[in-house]
């Protein structure tokens, strides 16, 4: 092939994709759906707050304010330990957090959270709770839990698309080179050391929660490098095994390897250490809903003492008291709670506005904690046309895709007949710093996200844009908390979960490092039992 013709048939290939691209974006433009989420409105209200005066005064023992998982463990704890004089705030109509979920005719589905592990055998506390749900419906002689059939994941439980295929299971097997193949097997033998490891202190290396963890230096100095420097350093190169490294940072924590301390990232395979009578240790509980089902066994017995859309907007305190101002975002009224004791239950990012007088913790927050924003959206759609290999699971992956690939919904239906389908897409932004992909994030509009999507799974999906009917999407601003290296055993975190002067207490799992839906839970039970002491 001469110059002449090699520069007329890259033209044609480039117009043709060109061609293609268009085709696909007015396909796309076909899709209906919207851009769902938080009301962003609520937090202009905020602007005018200075000209409202309250109108009101309630007097309580304990106000919470946050009623995400750690608020409502925080007062489920109260009530079942005789302490019923308290009030739990919530921004929006229902409690929840970042556990918010949907509903359409073809199934519920969530926003955020969507599932939990088998628990670790040695939470009492949280088996209690599980207890209480049915999750765990008894335990064999051993000791061990029978889960309850109807929530434990169905299988085919997850599956890969990898070098064309659908393989079963996430940890890359199909195509992976025999000397790549030996490293990922070195790997999880060291993960299974360390997941038993226990410190001269006697304590498990990694556990649950974080802060139960071993403070042994040879434990803690794991946190004081990368995931990746650590993969490096014990020349892991397997490009295979830094994918998969990657993508577990990326799903627990919405942080890149890169930047993920390599404490937090061997927690990931370390932490869990959970032993069921009737399923294999790493089996998952799930709903359609997600995570949202197990707020709502939360918010059992507690729902009178919740007052919902309230937004608080400051916490003052003095030697007798806390005061609390929060504006109805219904009526737009002011109101002062006046409380002996309060538990700020939401992200230090949002406390640290709350407290408008402790400027010193203002800086630490700023300096110190990253939230990374996430994009999740929810995919109606009929059946899809699947490419060799392991049929449709619960959990859907695609190998190097910037997402984390869709968990179906519809999994767990009993009736399987059903035409379509919805589809729970999760996509951390994690390729650039938080701050620059809020703001991109705020400035893309609904066909943006739908183009994001589509070129991802129609990599998997031929017939994607034919089959979707909606897809709507829900933008976290801020996600969970990055766990930086040097983040978990620092110090900055170990002064920020201080009670001030024996009056605030704070509860969230931005304060553990790790946020699972366990952490939470013991998040809100910490700060319920200093309330309860004093």
């Amino acid at each position: 092939m001469n110059r002449k013709n090699f520069i007329k048939d890259a033209t044609c290939i480039l117009t043709a994709g060109s061609l293609l691209q268009q085709c696909t974006l007015v396909n796309n433009q076909n899709i209906k759906g919207k851009i769902v989420g938080a009301n962003a409105n609520i937090g202009h209200l905020l602007k005018d707050i200075n000209t409202k005066i309250s109108t009101k005064t309630i007097t309580t023992g304990t106000v919470i304010i946050g009623g995400g998982i750690s608020g409502l463990s925080a007062a489920r704890w109260l009530k079942q330990n005789g302490h019923t004089d308290f009030i739990l705030l919530e921004l929006d109509a229902e409690t929840g957090g970042n556990t918010a979920s949907g509903k359409n005719e073809t199934s519920a589905y969530s926003w955020g959270a969507h599932y939990i592990p088998i628990p670790n055998n040695d939470l009492k506390e949280y088996n209690h709770f599980l207890e209480e749900c049915n999750i765990i419906t008894g335990y064999n002689e051993a000791g061990l839990p029978f889960i309850n059939e109807f929530y434990l994941c169905f299988t085919p439980q997850e599956r890969l698309y990898i070098n064309g295929h659908w393989q079963e299971g996430l940890v890359p097997d199909f195509g992976v080179p025999i000397n790549e193949q030996q490293q990922i097997k070195k790997f999880f033998a060291q993960m299974l050391l360390f997941r038993l490891a226990k410190g001269t202190d006697g304590k498990d290396a990694f556990a649950i929660p974080a802060d139960n963890s071993s403070n042994d230096a040879l434990y803690k100095m794991l946190d004081t490098i990368t995931m990746k420097e650590w993969l490096l350093q014990n020349n892991y190169t397997a490009t295979y095994l830094h994918w998969y490294c990657n993508y577990c940072c990326r799903d627990d924590f919405g942080t890149d390897y890169s930047l993920a301390s390599a404490w937090a990232g061997i927690h990931y395979f370390a932490g869990r250490k959970g032993m069921a009578a009737n399923a294999p240790p790493q089996s998952v509980i799930t709903w359609p809903e997600g995570n949202a089902w197990l707020a709502k066994q939360l918010k059992k017995n507690i729902e009178t003492f919740i007052l919902t859309n309230q937004l608080a907007t400051n916490i003052a305190h003095n030697e007798q008291n806390v005061q609390v101002t929060i504006m109805d975002t219904i009526t737009k009224n002011l109101s002062t709670i006046i409380a002996k004791k309060c538990i700020v239950a939401t992200p230090q990012f949002i406390a640290v506005h709350l407290l408008k007088a402790e400027i010193k913790r203002k800086q630490l927050v700023a300096e110190n904690f990253v939230y990374q924003p996430w994009m999740v959206a929810n995919i109606t759609t009929k059946k899809l046309i699947e490419r060799n290999g392991s049929g449709l699971s619960w959990d859907n992956v695609l190998y190097k895709s910037k997402a984390l690939g869709y968990v179906e919904a519809t999994h767990q239906h009993i009736n399987q007949l059903q035409e379509k389908v919805v589809l729970t897409y999760y996509l951390p932004l994690t390729e650039k710093a938080a701050k620059t992909e809020r703001e991109l994030a705020q400035k893309r509009t609904f066909t943006d996200w739908v183009n994001i999507i589509v070129h991802d799974l129609t990599n998997a999906h031929s017939n994607l844009t034919e089959c979707v009917e909606n897809i709507d999407i829900w933008v976290w601003g801020h996600g969970m908390i990055s766990p930086h290296k040097g983040f978990i055993h620092g110090d900055v975190k170990k002064q920020l979960q201080q009670p001030i002067d024996n009056k605030i207490f704070f509860a969230h799992t931005d304060l553990a490092g790790v946020s699972i839906f366990e952490e939470a839970f013991y998040q809100g039970i910490k700060a319920a039992t200093q309330i309860l002491a004093t």
